[in-house]
């Protein structure tokens, strides 16, 4: 990504968790530095305008997923064409960007940030069915299984896996067999358990005008 990931958390007043195990540690510039980045007789944050908001809550979830502005247009107004509810269409955009290859392995415990399991995609280490993909943004379906490749585990990426797999909290849509370092697609992503960072009505309207 073209900006520092902790200048967008310090910009967005909230951790984005764009480091993974680094946002959790007393290291993270989000709870060191609590301000705006910037010189300090722009550090107070103003008052933002309706437009500023719908603005502020799409770089937010933009963010969040790791994705460049074209990429992420492309899922919001694909579910917009749809015309369904408000409520129906933001749990199928949240389901089109859980069940990316990504944010599954991000999710499984494999990667600590939606950008490190970008890099273990494109160079190869994972596979979906026994099929390897470089591709990121590949969605996942209904039964997919999602794996290391053998000839990848013994990298030292993957030293501390077991570690970071059992600390891990997977979501009920995905299962995880740590002895086979496998993941596998149970079921579909919920709003509710996504928990997403931004309000998904805004990020519509912020499309619509």
């Amino acid at each position: 990504m073209k900006n520092d990931n902790c200048t967008i958390c310090r910009r967005a007043g909230q951790k984005l968790f764009l480091k993974g195990e680094r946002c959790l540690s007393p290291k993270c510039a989000a709870v060191r530095r609590t301000y705006p980045p910037g010189p300090k007789r722009k550090r107070r944050r103003q008052a933002v305008s309706e437009f500023g908001k719908e603005l502020r809550e799409k770089q937010n979830l933009k963010n969040w997923y790791n994705l460049g502005e074209r990429q992420f247009e492309n899922y919001v107004k694909d579910v917009l064409s749809k015309k369904s509810k408000v409520s129906d269409t933001a749990v199928l955009l949240i389901q089109k960007l859980e069940m990316r290859l990504d944010n599954a392995i991000f999710r499984l415990g494999f990667a600590s940030s939606h950008d490190q399991a970008r890099q273990y995609i494109s160079h190869g280490h994972f596979m979906a069915n026994n099929h390897v993909l470089t591709i990121p943004s590949y969605q996942l379906k209904l039964g997919e299984k999602i794996n290391i490749k053998p000839a990848s585990r013994g990298k030292k990426i993957f030293e501390n896996v077991l570690v970071n797999l059992k600390k891990n909290k997977v979501p009920s849509w995905l299962k995880l067999d740590i002895e086979k370092l496998e993941g596998e697609v149970i079921g579909l992503p919920t709003l509710a358990e996504a928990n997403p960072i931004a309000e998904i009505s805004s990020i519509f309207e912020y499309y619509s005008r």
